[in-house]
């Protein structure tokens, strides 16, 4: 997906605590696990705003379970490069941000997340989740900048101003004009027997 829809140069670096991830993923990828193993899973999303991630310059992160439909280079230079770029979380009434993609510079993100983080992360970790403190710790950032909405969409819920429908009434259609289809939760990509999604996820 990333090599059709990524059309300017970049280096693809695949964080994952599998055995063996290059059996699943193929292509020019560098596989990487994370410093510290005591973090469970999303939380360990936090370290890869730590200086040992050796994440250097303009970074564009997506969770592994999105689907790509569209050229995804504007997001990859969204703002400039010192950018904390995220997109709103689909339940609105959160009144935060999903962590499902971001775009971040290490230079800023170190300071601005990771450090903060340990500094409160006792608190912090009662929170639901990793991008609960995130939304904490970048809120009034003035490298904070959301990415338009129409870019990217639930795969269950398709619009962020409209109430969650129940489950009985998901769709999983293709959202045109949207760059991403986010698969927060169940089902995951390689669940659903969508036509479009097996012709894209890979």
């Amino acid at each position: 997906m990333v090599k059709r829809h990524l059309t300017i140069p970049h280096k693809f670096i695949c964080f994952s605590d599998h055995v063996k991830p290059q059996k699943i993923l193929k292509g020019d990828i560098e596989f990487r696990k994370f410093r510290d193993s005591t973090y469970d899973g999303w939380w360990n999303k936090m370290q890869l705003f730590r200086e040992e991630s050796e994440l250097k310059g303009p970074c564009l992160y997506m969770d592994l379970d999105v689907v790509i439909l569209d050229n995804i280079n504007e997001l990859a230079t969204f703002g400039d490069d010192m950018t904390f770029g995220v997109i709103n979380d689909f339940n609105l009434a959160t009144k935060e941000y999903n962590s499902s993609i971001m775009k971040f510079n290490n230079e800023v993100a170190t300071k601005l997340v990771w450090n903060k983080f340990l500094e409160d992360k006792s608190n912090l970790m009662k929170l639901q989740g990793d991008q609960n403190a995130m939304s904490k710790l970048v809120k009034n950032s003035k490298h904070l900048k959301v990415m338009p909405d129409e870019w990217t969409y639930s795969y269950k819920w398709h619009s962020r101003k409209d109430p969650r429908f129940h489950k009985s009434e998901w769709k999983f259609e293709k959202k045109e004009k949207a760059k991403v289809a986010v698969f927060h939760g169940r089902p995951l990509p390689h669940d659903s027997d969508e036509k479009w999604v097996k012709e894209m996820w890979n």
